[in-house]
């Protein structure tokens, strides 16, 4: 408290008396609650309890819809580190029935309960941080009672500005600066904002965050199968949703149909949302009946429909699935961020906007289009122009797809934690609730075939055709699965991948790795060097066998039969990594199946990389090769079970050497960082950023569970676990790499975003990565490793 009032006082905040009289009414009251908070926040069994204060459903508001959605992520992101409250706040007579989660209700329009929430919310122990949304129509009516509230609060405190209004007179700016004193964060969705704070009201650079407004991961569904069902089949589809109040602009629209339909007759323009309660109160249906007579007026009829309803989200996330352009109309140039075109955007729909600083920085020629205030012409031809070009259309709606995911709201959610982090000195410590394994994607990659190689976006895209390389990493994750679930189900993807295996092996006994859609060997088999993909294949072949107690007789025999065609061409193959991925699958089949010349290839295997690592490694490179390139931990981790089969300690010596030179590689204070696949690390040169793909995160997580359930070295336990938190968010971007909504994972990340696409080797491996974390979940009894 003794900080927030210095910060007023250098600001020359004329009304200090007034905080003094806090500071004197409410301290004295508090100091043994704050001595008891840090008491509990020291017992590891209470959560860190966040309040958020803000509007909040059932209450019909954007801000109350962006609350909830913003708390759900973070309670499935750190639920276990996490306790998340709200203080609702109501502007009139009505009470709600609130979900469990709210814990105060404040009457905004009464000014006693201000100071009364502010004694509630300090002398409440378990409360950590104080979050509150604000937007300048919520406390209107009691601007004084608000800047009291939030000088009392003894908490830190982050507030998160939804409008950022230019050229402030005197009063407003000082009102910002005397709230922007006494937080510890403010957030704001743009960079337009941040750069007015700044710049305007002269709030310091290091105390603002831009967290952009957060979206909703869409599973992809067919557009043609939803506007069957919304009775739209054969329609051009344009749509605007949110409350309506005269300031959306809805008319603009309305006004630039007889146009557009001229040159398109099978438009239909969705008007989605019911009347803000707000505006009811004041002025009743009055515009929406304005809108109704222009369409009655321009003979619209067959061409407007009014989907008067606030609608459920999963019905509002179909209908802007099935849009064809999103239309944002609003006519106030100060309005800061649109919640409701990210969404759009967020569904792949090309935006038409008008220019609010949101739209400016999202929308590029390649996402949308923006357009005058009311100028219903310019709306009109921007129209016209996309439905007349299906490839600009197409495209726009890729585009918009890769420039919002990093907006997902779990992405929110990572950046709202680390500011927790960081505001309360780390004593709020965050932990990533670790996913429920979902195969959706898996099973819809699969055909009768295989598992296809490659999606776009979550949609498999059959023209790629299948990979051996693919389908044995899926063999190795599907049996995975099996032995830890016995979910009998799984079988059926289990004989896909093994009879697509049997299906590459040439009579020769080795392996073929492409395959089109028709089920024909590529030319690219003569093109490239398939000795990784035979390795890979006898991996997934001796992981097979590992389990034969739990699987049926035949599919072992199957797999058996395989491994003892392909052992004569194995001895040929010389490539580091095909020896490594063979020597594991080979000590494997060992196990079940000894025999001295299947010893004899792993010995030969383990004996050549051993002579690559003494040719190679010597100070400051302790490796096999001059470089690092894929697959790294597979190496390291083929010689640790050569030494576990054949007891030969230079094996495990140089595992041991090699695996932690990789580890000072990948790891640093940001996490794991793979090797890049845009260029290999030379020995003696710096590693190049960017590029990292999900592919080398999960070999490194499989290695280092084998390490640590040989050496019980925690150390790999701790990398282990934070291996696994880079497809959760904790990664150099901060975002999400596996997609809870698909059960798929991207397929890499990038210097600036994630790569969209989730393909089969991304999804397999989170998949296997997801899977060999389980044991140890299990072991500690709780939801993190």
């Amino acid at each position: 408290m003794k900080n927030r009032i210095q910060s007023i006082q250098q600001y020359d905040f004329n009304p200090l008396q007034m905080l003094n009289d806090i500071k004197n009414r409410i301290l004295p009251g508090t100091v043994s609650k704050i001595n008891d908070q840090k008491s509990k926040q020291d017992n590891k069994t209470d959560l860190a309890e966040i309040l958020f204060v803000t509007s909040y459903p059932p209450r019909e508001c954007g801000i109350a819809t962006y609350s909830q959605d913003l708390i759900k992520a973070l309670n499935i992101k750190f639920s276990n580190a996490l306790s998340l409250k709200v203080c609702a706040l109501e502007s009139g007579e009505t009470n709600y029935s609130y979900p469990a989660e709210v814990k105060y209700v404040l009457k905004t329009s009464i000014a006693a309960g201000y100071n009364k929430m502010a004694v509630q919310i300090n002398n409440d122990t378990l409360i950590k941080t104080v979050v509150i949304q604000h937007e300048f129509g919520f406390y209107h009516k009691q601007e004084q009672a608000f800047l009291e509230f939030v000088y009392n609060l003894t908490k830190p405190v982050v507030i998160v500005f939804h409008t950022v209004l230019p050229h402030p007179d005197d009063k407003l700016k000082l009102n910002v600066k005397n709230i922007a004193a006494v937080c510890e964060s403010l957030v704001v969705m743009t960079h337009t904002s941040a750069d007015i704070l700044i710049k305007e009201y002269g709030v310091a650079e290091g105390k603002i965050s831009v967290i952009a407004h957060g979206t909703h991961l869409v599973p992809s569904i067919s557009k043609k199968s939803l506007k069957l069902k919304y009775k739209l089949l054969d329609r051009k589809v344009l749509t605007t949703f949110g409350l309506l109040g005269s300031g959306k602009g809805i008319e603009t629209t309305i006004e630039a149909l007889p146009a557009i339909v001229k040159a398109s007759p099978e438009v239909m323009f969705l008007v989605i949302g019911k009347t803000h309660p707000e505006v009811v109160k004041e002025e009743g249906e009055k515009y929406r009946e304005m809108l109704e007579q222009k369409v009655k007026d321009y003979s619209l009829q067959d061409h407007v429909r009014f989907v008067n309803s606030y609608l459920p989200l999963p019905e509002l996330l179909e209908y802007l699935q099935l849009t064809d352009i999103y239309v944002f109309t609003t006519n106030d140039p100060n309005q800061a961020v649109s919640g409701t075109f990210v969404y759009a955007m967020s569904c792949g729909c090309p935006i038409i906007s008008t220019p609010i600083p949101h739209a400016k920085e999202l929308l590029t020629k390649d996402t949308g289009i923006i357009f005058d205030f009311r100028d219903s012409k310019q709306l009109a031809d921007s129209v016209i122009k996309l439905l007349r070009n299906d490839k600009l259309l197409k495209n726009m709606s890729i585009n918009t797809l890769q420039k919002i995911v990093s907006t997902s709201w779990e992405n929110s959610a990572i950046a709202h934690a680390l500011i927790f982090e960081k505001i309360t000195d780390d004593k709020i410590l965050t932990q990533f609730n670790i996913p429920a394994i979902n195969l959706d994607h898996l099973k819809h990659m699969t055909t009768q075939t295989g598992i296809i190689q490659f999606a776009k976006i979550n949609r498999p895209d059959i023209k790629t055709g299948y990979t051996l390389d693919d389908n044995a990493r899926a063999l190795v994750a599907t049996c995975m699965y099996f032995a830890q679930t016995g979910d009998r189900k799984i079988l059926t993807e289990i004989k896909k991948y093994l009879r697509f295996i049997g299906f590459c092996q040439q009579p020769e006994g080795d392996f073929l790795n492409y395959v089109d859609k028709e089920l024909r060997f590529t030319s690219q088999n003569k093109a490239v060097n398939l000795d990784d993909s035979n390795g890979r294949a006898i991996w997934a072949l001796g992981y097979l066998v590992t389990i034969s107690n739990l699987l049926p007789a035949g599919i072992v025999k199957q797999a058996e039969t395989m491994i003892e065609k392909a052992s004569p061409y194995l001895e040929k193959i010389t490539s580091t990594r095909a020896m490594a991925f063979a020597i594991k699958g080979l000590c494997y089949y060992q196990h079940t199946n000894k025999s001295d010349s299947n010893l004899s290839l792993i010995e030969t295997f383990a004996n050549r990389l051993v002579q690559m690592y003494k040719h190679e490694s010597g100070k400051g490179w302790e490796w096999f090769e001059s470089y690092l390139t894929y697959a790294n931990s597979t190496l390291p981790e083929a010689l640790l079970h050569a030494w576990k089969l054949t007891g030969n300690k230079e094996y495990k010596r140089i595992a041991i050497a090699s695996f932690n030179f990789l580890l000072t590689q990948t790891f640093n204070e940001r996490g794991i960082e793979v090797i890049s696949n845009r260029s290999w690390q030379q020995k003696g040169m710096k590693a190049e950023q960017f590029g990292e793909q999900p592919i080398d995160v999960a070999y490194t997580i499989l290695a280092l569970s084998e390490f640590y359930d040989e050496l019980k070295d925690k150390t790999y336990l701790q990398k282990m676990e934070r291996a696994f938190n880079w497809f959760l968010g904790d990664n150099r971007l901060h975002q999400i790499v596996y997609n809870p909504s698909t059960g798929g994972c991207y397929d890499g990340l990038e210097e600036t975003h994630a790569n969209l696409n989730q393909g089969a080797e991304s999804t397999v491996s989170y998949l296997m990565a997801r899977l060999t974390v389980q044991k140890y979940r299990k072991a500690a009894g709780a939801g993190n490793i």
